[in-house]
C-alpha cells in the first residue's frame, strides 16, 4: 500500500528538500500531461475519423463527472493514471465531432490553428511567468472556484435557453479563469500546496481543454462564421 502511494504522491519529510520535492512533482506532471495531451488527441482524431456524431452535453457532463471522480478516488494509486487517460480519452472523443463542425466552416481550418496556437501560447507564457517568477497565487484559489461555478452555471443556461450573447460572455469568462487556473496550478506545485501529480495534470488539462473551446468560440464569432 506504502508502495503505491509513492508513485504518485511525494510526501515532504525532513530528509527530502521541499524544493526537490516540487521539482519532481512538477516534472512528473509535464511528462503525464503530455502523454494524456497527445492520446487526447488520438482519440479526438478517432472521433473525427469516424464522423462520430456530437455526444449529448448531459451525457457528456455525466461523462466528465464520472471519470473526473473515479480519477480523485484513484489519485494515491497507480491505477489512477489509468483513470487519467480514460477521462482525457473521453474527453478526446467528445472534442472531435466538435473539430469537425468548426472545420466545415469557411474559415474553419485558420480559426483551430489559430486556437491551437494560442492555447499552446497561453499555457506557455503563464506557466513560464510562473515558474521564474516563483509568485505564489493561492489567494486566487477561492475566486476561481466561485468564477468556475458560475461561468458553468451560465454555460448551461445558454444551452438550455439558446442565448448566444451569454454563451460568448461565458467563453471571454472562461478564457479569463482557465488562464488563472495554469498559474494558480502551476504556484501550487512549486510551493508545495499540490504534492499528487495526477490531479495536478488532471486540473491543467481540463484548464487546456476549456481554454480551447473557449478560444475557438470565440475566434470563430469574431471571423463571421458564428
Amino acid at each position: 500500500m506504502l508502495e503505491k502511494q509513492s508513485y504518485v504522491s511525494i510526501p515532504t519529510s525532513p530528509s527530502v528538500p521541499s524544493e526537490l520535492t516540487a521539482n519532481k512533482v512538477l516534472r512528473n506532471t509535464y511528462m503525464l500531461l503530455s502523454m494524456t495531451l497527445l492520446f487526447s488527441a488520438l482519440m479526438a482524431g478517432v472521433a473525427m475519423a469516424t464522423q462520430m456524431p456530437p455526444m449529448h452535453w448531459l451525457l457528456t457532463i455525466a461523462g466528465y463527472f464520472g471519470l473526473l471522480y473515479l480519477t480523485t478516488a484513484l489519485r494515491n494509486s497507480v491505477w489512477g493514471i489509468a483513470a487519467v487517460f480514460a477521462l482525457t480519452g473521453f474527453m478526446g472523443l467528445t472534442l472531435g465531432p466538435i473539430l469537425n463542425l468548426y472545420l466545415g466552416l469557411p474559415n474553419g481550418p485558420q480559426v483551430v490553428m489559430t486556437a491551437l496556437a494560442g492555447t499552446g501560447v497561453i499555457f506557455l507564457s503563464l506557466s513560464g511567468y510562473a515558474l521564474v517568477t516563483r509568485k505564489d497565487f493561492s489567494f486566487m484559489g477561492a475566486f476561481l472556484m466561485v468564477g468556475i461555478l458560475v461561468a458553468f452555471l451560465a454555460s448551461i443556461g445558454g444551452l438550455l435557453f439558446n442565448l448566444p450573447g451569454l454563451s460568448l460572455a461565458v467563453s471571454a469568462m472562461f478564457v479569463l479563469l482557465m488562464s488563472g487556473m495554469i498559474l494558480y496550478q502551476t504556484s501550487e506545485i512549486i510551493h508545495g500546496g499540490e504534492t499528487n501529480y495526477i490531479m495536478a495534470t488532471v486540473s491543467l488539462y481540463i484548464s487546456l481543454y476549456n481554454l480551447f473551446l473557449s478560444l475557438l468560440q470565440l475566434l470563430t464569432a469574431f471571423s463571421g462564421d458564428d
